[in-house]
Parts: structure tokens; C-alpha cells; sequence
């Protein structure tokens, strides 16, 4: 597997697992639905990886089945998961600390 060369905010903090990639994926595309091959290869993880957890994503609900297209069932994070939305603030609210951070920074070497 071809490694991630910058790490997303959320998996920095973390944990890189792939399960953690699997809902950073999800999260950063949570506006489209993806047949199990293409969220293994957007979250740079083995499909036998995915799975091996996949179906406990379905059971909990965190994704859940949108359509089929031939062979091929398509996924969708939940967001209406009380979990799931809870993720998703948690992001925004590290990408928004982070962006924060980083213009304090540039605040500073300016003065």
C-alpha cells in the first residue's frame, strides 16, 4: 500500500488504524457513496482489512448500503448517527483549532 505523505488532523490525533482511515475517509467524503473496493482504496488500507471490520460498521450503523450497481453494493456514512455527527463536529473543530493555531503563528512572525 502507496503510504499517505501527509497525515489528516484526524488521524494525527488519533491514531493511524484502519479503521480510524476508514471514518476519515468517510468523514472528509461524507457526501458520497462508495463500493467497499473504493473505500479500501481511498483509505489506503487492504480490502481483506476492511473486511474484517466492515459488516460492524454496518451493524452500528456509522454506514449503511445506498444502492446496488451490478455486483457492487455502495456505502454512505451515516450522519445521521448521533456518533457519527459527533465525529464529524470533532473534526471540524480540530481542522478550525489547527487553522487557528497556524494564523496565530503567522500573527506573530508579522509583528
Amino acid at each position: 500500500m502507496k503510504q499517505k505523505e501527509n497525515k489528516s488532523l484526524f488521524l494525527a490525533q488519533f491514531g493511524d488504524t484502519p479503521q480510524l482511515r476508514v471514518l476519515d475517509f468517510l468523514i472528509d467524503n461524507q457526501f458520497f457513496d462508495f463500493p467497499m473496493t473504493e473505500i479500501a482504496r481511498g483509505s489506503n488500507i487492504s480490502y481483506n482489512s476492511l473486511k474484517i471490520f466492515f459488516q460492524s460498521l454496518v451493524n452500528s450503523e456509522i454506514i449503511y448500503k445506498t444502492r446496488r450497481i451490478g455486483k457492487s453494493d455502495y456505502f454512505r456514512l451515516n450522519i445521521k448517527n448521533p456518533f457519527v455527527s459527533n465525529l464529524i463536529k470533532l473534526d471540524w473543530i480540530l481542522t478550525k483549532h489547527n487553522a487557528l493555531k497556524g494564523s496565530e503563528n503567522a500573527i506573530a512572525i508579522a509583528n
